[in-house]
């Protein structure tokens, strides 16, 4: 196997796995040790900041023999990218970017990422083999609605579709009557798109009196937020689809870092010739080992623009071994992430502990609001849950959120205020959900 960044495959893949995906154990623990070296000495020798960091943790690129030396090295977070807005991260002259993408610096300066023309070919590489594994062949249809712009998603999602020889359909996020309208005429095989925004197209299918059973979509690629195998369920029992996810971020490289594989469905392969993943406690950061949840963290192994070392995701996961890409370490569906959980009276908890709760009732359509308050000296949690249409009678379906608040009370621990809401009244996600609105004050 080479031990450099793949040259494109301008032609298209195939529908057979490349020589990664069929790579063993070894074989991919060699070549990453090949890549973190050369990703440690590049960052040094050309990122300030990393130069910094590195000298200041006692480290040099020389210092990394094998993978265990990683630890070593220091960790990098978001601040450390916001601080160096917009381009003093990049380790190569701006001149040689072929594009720029960037967060959407809602709580802060954005996060700008760069790519050279080589860092979107394996992006492109990386986003065909999530596509293929999750199904999608070469002549088939992609509506892809996922966001264009400064958001990875869209573009991300593109041009990995058209390396793999796809029509592609650019939809982008909204204007959800014009997607149902679109579906229905232009009869794509995929739909890429958050899961959440999935569940407002499902809506506009119903309100129009469309079967979404019936329509040509197969395959669904999810992902840019925690959901959980619950709405699998209920997302493929609607659609007659299989449901896949897939996960990225800008950080890292955008979509494409890994995906579920339709064979098994049973967590994500992540591309480990490209990217290398640790497990770390999020309080400690001590490293953990396979099969222990805790805070994801990604090393890049090809990015020649935008490379990041040790990265805190802040995603919560845990690693596991390959299956249908044996030689490959899976990652579980993201629970939830560390900065996104709510400790309620001592209680931590997530909102995909809500949804899972809420989408087995035959009442509620998926989408629920969490809005956190306090009276007096104690924190309370009030779940807004949207009612289907056919359920809602006005009456605020008292003797379902009972149930429902007991369930949560059960198996989360907490107990927390259910109100069911008319049908259409909360307000939809175009792109990632926001679950949480926090009126505490401040302290």
């Amino acid at each position: 196997m080479a031990s450099r960044t793949p040259q494109s495959r301008r032609s298209g893949y195939s529908a057979e796995m490349d020589e990664a995906e069929r790579a063993s154990r070894d074989e991919i623990i060699a070549l990453q040790t090949k890549r973190l070296a050369w990703t440690l000495a590049h960052a040094y020798n050309n990122v300030a900041h990393y130069k910094k960091a590195f000298d200041g943790a006692g480290v040099h690129p020389n210092d990394f023999r094998q993978q265990s030396d990683l630890r070593n090295f220091p960790f990098t977070v978001k601040t450390d990218l916001r601080d160096n807005y917009p381009f003093n991260m990049f380790a190569v002259p701006r001149e040689k970017l072929v594009r720029v993408h960037a967060s959407s610096g809602t709580t802060g300066k954005p996060i700008v990422v760069g790519y050279t023309k080589a860092d979107i070919d394996v992006w492109s590489d990386v986003m065909a083999r999530s596509i293929r594994a999750a199904g999608g062949r070469t002549g088939m249809i992609i509506h892809n609605a996922y966001g264009y712009g400064l958001f990875t998603g869209g573009l991300g999602v593109h041009y990995g579709a058209e390396r793999l020889g796809c029509t592609v359909v650019p939809v982008s996020g909204g204007m959800t009557e014009r997607q149902v309208q679109l579906i229905n005429d232009f009869k794509p095989d995929i739909i890429t798109v958050t899961p959440s925004y999935m569940l407002a197209i499902s809506d506009e299918f119903k309100r129009r009196g469309l079967d979404p059973r019936q329509s040509s979509l197969k395959i669904g690629i999810f992902g840019a937020e925690p959901w959980t195998n619950a709405l699998r369920g209920e997302i493929e029992a609607t659609f007659d689809m299989d449901a896949t996810d897939i996960y990225g971020l800008s950080e890292v490289i955008g979509p494409g870092v890994a995906q579920e594989c339709i064979e098994t469905k049973d967590g994500l392969h992540i591309w480990e010739d490209h990217f290398y993943p640790e497990v770390i406690d999020p309080e400690t950061g001590a490293m953990l080992p396979d099969g222990e949840i805790g805070e994801l963290v990604f090393t890049s192994l090809t990015k020649e623009a935008f490379p990041v070392v040790r990265y805190r995701t802040r995603d919560l996961t845990r690693l596991l071994p390959g299956t249908a890409r044996p030689g490959m370490r899976r990652m579980e569906k993201v629970t939830g992430r560390s900065d996104d959980m709510i400790i309620l009276r001592g209680v931590n908890l997530f909102p995909t502990q809500i949804e899972e709760v809420l989408v087995a009732t035959d009442w509620c359509g998926g989408h629920f609001i969490i809005e956190l308050t306090r009276e007096g000296r104690m924190d309370e949690m009030t779940v807004l849950a949207e009612a289907r249409p056919e359920s809602w009678d006005g009456s605020g379906l008292l003797e379902h959120t009972e149930r429902v608040t007991a369930s949560i009370k059960n198996s989360i621990g907490i107990t927390a205020r259910v109100r069911a809401v008319a049908p259409d009244t909360l307000e939809r996600s175009l792109g990632k959900a926001k679950r949480i609105i926090d009126k505490r004050p401040k302290e």
